[in-house]
């Protein structure tokens, strides 16, 4: 990365220490999702101290490998040549992770994230095109480790999907896939089209980050409407029926909820609430930085409903990132959930525009 990053082992060693002495004092449990929260964080600390020790050491061995081959006489080993070139790599790429990790210095990007996909106009195309997109993030997550769970989902009447959600759980899981907010173009020959003409279809992304139970979101009870229906969803590989799906609509923002993967009304209820304080939170985030990128016109500004990515698989085969220029031509992986290329990219621009803005204040 070519931002400055200190890795303060000190630093988060020391705030482990003062959430123990947290953890350890009386009323500590009075409030048990701020006991929950605390821990976790802590327990999020414990993680990156161990990657980050873990990569030391295998930094070491690969400087004494190094160090081994310098020592024989005459050509080095070739099966040591390799073995150093592959773990070095693989130093390298675990490096730039971590890196990515330590700027990632919000409580939101730390947080789970909730991930919205909405099929454009364009009717069963787009819907089977927002479909996909649901199953690339899914098996992006499953990559990663993450836990995921679909929350609500509206299908199509012939195919795919209007628009669903995903609830992403994990260690800085809205830090990265917040990359991809913003419309997803495809271009292809549709299967839906008997005279197998090119289609281009259009679907939305939307992420949110969870936000804690602590932080103070205000939400008049007034302003809410909740309906309670039976979920009208397939079914089997997508989410159990249900007779008590929950809506919830906020009149002054016009969010709209849903929850329909559990059985109980009331735990729907509570996710979908948890949604409403997600977006609700997230609305406010981003109208204070759109203020900000229009004070600093010369600066690029975020666009939040632009085009950010096209998915062309005919007349030929690529994926190409509009915000960062970074394209591939493994459609198929990309489509299988292989997106840290493009997401990674993305960040690195984030964090390359704030190098810049902090350097030119």
């Amino acid at each position: 990365m070519s931002s400055e990053v200190v890795f303060d082992l000190d630093g988060l060693e020391g705030e482990c220490t003062r959430l123990d002495k947290l953890a350890g004092g009386a009323g500590f449990w009075d409030d048990a999702d701020s006991a929950q929260n605390t821990l976790k964080r802590r327990a999020s600390l414990q993680r990156m101290i161990d990657a980050w020790t873990e990569l030391n050491d295998k930094l070491t061995d690969q400087r004494e490998l190094i160090e081994l081959m310098e020592m024989e006489e005459g050509e080095p080993d070739p099966d040591l040549v390799r073995e150093a070139g592959e773990g070095l790599d693989a130093v390298e790429r675990e490096h730039g992770r971590l890196e990515f990790r330590l700027v990632m210095d919000s409580e939101e990007d730390l947080a789970n994230a909730f991930l919205s996909v909405n099929a454009g106009a364009g009717g069963v195309e787009s819907q089977d095109w927002a479909e996909s997109l649901l199953r690339m993030y899914s098996r992006w997550a499953e990559r990663h480790g993450y836990s995921v769970k679909l929350i609500s989902i509206l299908p199509g009447e012939e195919a795919g999907i209007k628009n669903a959600t995903l609830m992403i759980q994990g260690d800085y899981a809205y830090g990265y896939i917040r990359a991809e907010v913003g419309v997803h173009r495809l271009v292809r020959i549709s299967p839906y089209d008997a005279s197998a003409r090119r289609h281009t279809s259009f679907a939305s992304v939307d992420v949110t980050p969870e936000i804690a139970d602590d932080v103070e979101i205000e939400i008049n009870e007034s302003d809410l409407r909740i309906d309670v229906y039976r979920s009208s969803g397939a079914g089997g590989q997508h989410v159990n029926t249900t007779d008590s799906a929950v809506r919830i609509t906020h009149a002054p923002s016009g969010i709209v909820v849903t929850c329909q993967n559990e059985r109980s009304q009331h735990k729907n209820r509570a996710t979908a609430m948890k949604m409403l304080r997600a977006q609700l939170y997230e609305l406010e985030r981003r109208k204070r930085e759109e203020e900000k990128e229009a004070a600093h016109a010369e600066k690029k500004s975020i666009s939040f409903g632009s085009q950010i990515r096209s998915y062309v698989l005919h007349p030929y085969r690529m994926v190409k990132d509009h915000r960062t220029d970074v394209e591939t031509s493994n459609v198929d992986a990309v489509l299988d959930g292989d997106l840290d290329p493009l997401i990674d990219a993305y960040l690195l621009s984030l964090i390359e525009g704030r190098a810049e803005a902090r350097a030119s204040e």
